[in-house]
């Protein structure tokens, strides 16, 4: 009768939280519009979008006007002051430049660069939000558990004074039951400090109290990884991660950079245009004489050649060898990074799975070996401390299958970002598996 009760009022509890609790999409969603980094990566896109502008500049024409204004003074008192006006208007146009092309070709890399950056910000996002919502959870189930235990102990060690008050049991069962709860209660407090740091680091990213959270639905059931090859998600990870593709950018731009040191060897080709205005026209040409000079139009071609610079350009090319070989040693490292990170979130997934279903079965053992002990005790055939044992390996497996399916939930998030397909898609089929 007791056993049912508590089971009515820890049933009651749970549907009474969950009623309010908020699921993984809606922290998620407040994740989106709070969390610092986040917001750091979104304005580092918006600025990097703007050098495929700035490398554009350089190609198009640039159009400068200067204007001015001359009063000037004659020390002589029969001739008046002079004021003039004017201005001149420029254009350049580049027609053969190869150091601003390959500006423009790095700026687009640039622009590239900063949209893979952010789209890996965004899967991170995801696996930071799901990582801290489950860790929440499982300091929660763990507080749960060691509260449960607390109860159950305080019953056996109740009925084991009960029992050595009328002499059924010796001193011993008591004091084992007291030393099993004391336990417990430094456990507890554990607990709850964990349960409370956990909150903070949710809260962290969320930027504010996350309250209640949506559990697991019992009897989930957690999908095996598709394709199942393991194969074609290294490889996919090889291709298409995120982490991966920034670094093929930078080889890229370390590339273009080698072009755009031994560029200082070309000469460039300028359109150069002008129109010039002056008020004041008349020049002298001697004698006491001047003449009219009409206002001027220019245009032109302006042809530079590069011929000696103290080996700058030569040693910057040299150093810009250096780095691209730099560039690729780093994502051949980066690539095999993101391979493993692939293989170890596959065989953890699987592992996962069958670590669940074992301690599916282990819990249902557990608790058939808790109830045998109980009935033993009773009847004089099992002792305390058997008992006791029997409750503690039913909660810690409890704990253990919790957590079990949380890793395997994780590792399964952690597969598609290694290979760069992670969606928010993804988060919205997890947020399935909560009760709501």
């Amino acid at each position: 009768m007791r056993k049912s009760t508590i089971a009515t009022l820890t049933a009651g509890a749970f549907l009474s939280m969950n009623a309010y609790a908020i699921n993984l999409v809606q922290v998620y969603q407040e994740a989106l519009a709070n969390d610092a980094p986040y917001a750091s990566s979104r304005a580092t896109l918006t600025a990097g979008q703007e050098k495929s502008v700035q490398g554009r500049a350089g190609l198009l024409p640039t159009v400068g006007l200067t204007a001015n204004a001359t009063r000037t003074n004659l020390p002589v008192d029969f001739l008046p002051d002079r004021n003039s006006r004017g201005y001149t208007l420029s254009l350049s146009q580049p027609l053969f430049n190869i150091g601003n092309w390959e500006n423009y070709q790095k700026g687009n890399l640039s622009a590239a660069f900063s949209e893979a950056q952010f789209a890996q910000a965004q899967q991170d996002l995801i696996v930071r939000v799901a990582q801290a919502y489950f860790d929440v959870l499982t300091a929660q189930d763990t507080l749960a558990s060691v509260q449960a235990q607390k109860v159950a102990i305080t019953e056996q060690l109740a009925a084991a004074k009960r029992n050595f008050e009328v002499g059924t049991t010796t001193i011993t069962d008591s004091q084992e039951a007291q030393a099993r709860y004391d336990l417990t209660l430094a456990q507890e407090f554990a607990a709850q400090s964990d349960l409370e740091i956990r909150r903070n680091a949710l809260q962290q990213i969320i930027g504010k109290p996350a309250g209640e959270l949506a559990s697991l639905r019992p009897g989930m059931k957690i999908n095996s990884p598709e394709p199942a090859q393991i194969e074609k998600w290294v490889d996919s990870a090889e291709q298409q991660n995120y982490s991966v593709l920034q670094q093929q950018l930078a080889l890229e731009s370390a590339k273009h950079d080698i072009k755009l040191n031994r560029a200082g060897h070309y000469p460039t080709v300028t359109l150069v245009a002008s129109r010039n205005y002056d008020s004041d026209r008349n020049v002298s040409i001697g004698s006491g004489g001047s003449v009219s000079v009409p206002n001027t139009n220019s245009i032109g071609v302006q042809v530079a050649v590069p011929i000696f610079s103290g080996f700058t350009v030569t040693s910057k090319v040299r150093e810009s060898i250096a780095l691209e070989d730099k560039a690729r040693s780093d994502l051949e490292n980066v690539r095999r990074t993101a391979a493993q990170g692939a293989r170890q979130a596959f065989l953890g997934v699987n592992s996962g799975l069958a670590q669940v279903r074992a301690l599916e079965a282990a819990e249902v053992s557990s608790q058939s070996a808790l109830d045998s002990n109980r009935l033993g005790y009773q009847v004089g055939v099992r002792i305390n401390i058997d008992v006791l044992n029997a409750q503690q390996q039913l909660y810690t497996t409890r704990q253990n299958l919790a957590k079990a399916r949380y890793d395997t939930i994780m590792n399964g998030l952690k597969l598609k970002s290694a290979a760069g397909t992670l969606k928010e898609e993804d988060l919205a089929q997890v947020n399935a598996l909560l009760q709501h």
